[in-house]
């Protein structure tokens, strides 16, 4: 017919949509690797010139404050430095009546590590096992709280290849019944490793079968250590040595 138009669609636009389209995620992934890029010379350049710089303004900031003649004149400042040198003296003084020439451990139950010390000198240290900080309840009302007490300890006693008196929660643990006190099945062997250092209170130091727990707090309250750290504290401490535990 006369009238009737034929409309012939423009496909330029279709083809703008999908070029862009194809477009937009390129340049996205190109910004995003264009910013990473940059973020990563930042980091460097901090590092390696700003930190410096601002350590040197610190460090001339400690020094123009030491070299201040009016404030080294000050009566309250004289005073303020005065104490902290007593105060200093008076913790050096405690730091070596509780470190003498004797060797000592100290055991840290927070990280579960300790330090060996010989003539002041720290000469071995690692990872060790304390006290889980758990509680266990009888129906009878009995209870235990499995933690390694904090404090300043001695050796009281040192045993080679020692075996294990079982206490009664070991046995209502397991959940078997509790056998009288001279019964031969109180007795366990090769679980405590070569050697153990009773600390007191039935607390020792000692070795373990479950070395893959070393580091965390699983013990009943007692201290292990791996087979290898447990022969050198054995070797270097005495009986009255100091153990301090916190």
């Amino acid at each position: 017919m006369e009238n009737d138009k034929i409309i012939i669609e423009d496909p330029q636009p279709e083809i703008e949509k999908r070029t862009r389209n194809k477009i937009l995620p390129v340049l996205h992934s190109l910004l995003i690797v264009f910013v990473s890029i940059l973020s990563v010379f930042f980091i460097i350049f901090f590092i390696l010139y700003l930190v410096p710089a601002l350590q040197e303004m610190v460090s001339d900031q400690k020094t123009e404050v030491t070299n201040n003649k009016k404030l080294k004149q000050d009566a309250a400042y004289k005073k303020k430095i005065n104490l902290m040198a007593h105060e200093i003296e008076r913790l050096s003084g405690k730091y070596n009546g509780y470190t003498t020439g004797q060797s000592y451990i100290v055991i840290n139950t927070t990280d579960n590590k300790f330090s060996l010390y010989k003539n002041k000198k720290l000469i071995r240290g690692g990872h060790c096992s304390t006290g889980k900080l758990l509680n266990l309840k009888t129906e009878k009302g009995r209870s235990w709280v499995f933690k390694t007490p904090k404090g300043k300890r001695s050796i009281q006693g040192k045993r080679t290849n020692p075996a294990w008196h079982k206490p009664d929660w070991a046995f209502i643990e397991e959940g078997v019944p509790v056998p009288p006190k001279d019964s031969p099945l109180r007795w366990e062997a090769n679980v405590l490793g070569d050697y153990a250092l009773d600390i007191g209170d039935s607390y020792m130091i000692h070795g373990t079968i479950y070395k893959r727990l070393m580091g965390m707090p699983v013990t009943h309250g007692c201290v292990r250590l791996y087979d290898e750290d447990l022969e050198v504290v054995y070797n270097t401490l005495s009986i009255g040595s100091k153990v301090y535990i916190f």
